[in-house]
């Protein structure tokens, strides 16, 4: 009885955290971004593994200047993307009637904040040197800022939306005005109001701290989240919690598109500009990562509970679910097992389903961090399919691809016993004798 509250309890807790429009707002977006990230990755494929292989010399030095403006149009402006995509969907989810005006004041609340840099071309003589005055680099508008723009889109909506609900701030033109026109005046004193709190804000920091806003947000809150969901405890503890609330039926994006998301794709964004630069590559826990290792055939490593059934599951309805379920498994999505087996509410089930993603995170952490295979630098798609994702995520290293391997038949002995339980349990309920 005491468990069955316990489990309610966190149920409920599970699904208010779902309900939260800021996560929410914060999933739509990057689900949105998710297309410029993963063309991100397939450029610096490209650039750094495909083009050095099969071109040389001024050809190479073409098609990685095409690439450039690519990772210009991806990594680069990654932050800048970011804060107005969430004041759009902040917005709606707000139910605010004019999602546009907000993003509009997200993106001029960024640009208040953003350091500019003077550049001078010759610093040792300075006067014949050409000086250009007020530059906004790419650093502080790509992967950097990302928090940043996680920070501005959500703030700057939220006091823009509250600021155009004081009615002192309303400008009525009357009846016989444009919807459009009006919607514009409405927004002008709310907009002015919410950018110039952010250029003040980013003009005290730099009066009173010495440093430029993104700096500051980076140092104090970037960095310190960034260290605890994804150092290894961290990480392992989230996605865990996730997988466990997906065996109470509730979603794992719960917690993976809303907590864990933004740090991982911020991750693999360095570790991409890092691998397009020649330079250290920083990070081992990043979203594709997780396409590699604790989500390999679904979440829970469901491909191997697939192989398992297979080969020795008796239970012919268990063996037609995973009939049903063996063609979206390949691509990562394994709903159908986890609710037509089902996992949800199945014990014997939900022990390995939760603790497989933990033992393949650890393995591939340690398999990283001891250099046995390469860290992670191009943006895969979370659905591509086991072996040929952690090829790709890695730039071309075969011995990943022996990992997943021995993970995936790892992975089959661990949910065999288990199983076995289950199908019993599953044919006690439908009358089979045993």
């Amino acid at each position: 009885m005491e468990e069955n509250k316990f489990i309610q309890k966190i149920t409920t807790i599970a699904f208010k955290l779902g309900q939260n429009i800021y996560l929410q707002a914060l999933k739509d977006a990057f689900s949105t971004l998710m297309p410029i990230f993963v063309l991100a990755g397939i450029n610096t494929m490209l650039n750094s593994v495909l083009f050095p292989w099969v071109l040389k010399g001024e050809q190479l030095v073409t098609a990685q200047a095409y690439t450039g403006a690519i990772g210009n149009a991806t990594l680069n402006i990654s932050g800048l993307l970011v804060a107005p995509t969430i004041a759009f969907f902040l917005s709606k989810h707000l139910k605010f009637n004019n999602p546009y005006s907000s993003v509009v004041t997200a993106i001029s609340s960024l640009f208040a904040i953003l350091p500019v840099t003077t550049i001078v071309s010759d610093i040792n003589n300075p006067d014949t040197s050409a000086t250009t005055k007020s530059v906004v680099l790419f650093n502080n508008i790509g992967t950097q800022s990302m928090f940043a723009g996680i920070i501005v889109g959500i703030f700057a909506t939220i006091l823009y939306i509250r600021l155009t609900k004081v009615r002192l701030f309303e400008i009525n033109l009357g009846e016989n005005v444009p919807p459009q026109i009006s919607k514009s005046f409405s927004a002008l004193i709310p907009t002015m109001i919410t950018v110039s709190v952010f250029g003040l804000i980013s003009f005290a920091s730099y009066m009173i701290l010495g440093k430029d806003l993104i700096t500051l947000i980076v140092m104090i809150i970037q960095e310190p989240l960034r260290k605890v969901n994804t150092s290894l405890p961290g990480f392992v503890f989230l996605y865990s919690f996730g997988n466990f609330l997906f065996g109470l039926g509730i979603h794992q994006g719960v917690v993976m598109n809303s907590i864990l998301d933004p740090f991982l794709i911020s991750n693999i964004t360095d570790n991409m500009s890092a691998f397009q630069n020649g330079q250290e590559i920083p990070h081992i826990l990043t979203k594709p990562f997780v396409t590699c290792f604790p989500q390999m055939g679904g979440t829970g490593g469901t491909i191997s509970l697939l192989i398992a059934i297979f080969i020795f599951s008796k239970s012919k309805y268990t063996r037609n679910i995973a009939g049903l379920s063996f063609g979206p498994g390949l691509f990562n999505i394994n709903e159908p097992l986890i609710f037509g087996i089902p996992i949800v509410f199945n014990l014997p089930l939900m022990i390995p389903f939760v603790l497989m993603p933990a033992l393949y995170s650890v393995i591939g952490y340690y398999l990283t961090l001891f250099g046995l295979v390469s860290k992670t630098v191009v943006f895969v798609p979370w659905m591509t399919p086991p072996i040929v994702s952690g090829y790709l995520a890695t730039g071309g290293d075969w011995r990943i691809v022996i990992a997943q391997i021995v993970l995936i038949i790892l992975g089959v002995f661990i949910y065999l016993p288990f199983l076995k339980i289950s199908d019993r349990l599953q044919d006690q309920k439908m009358g089979i004798k045993l």
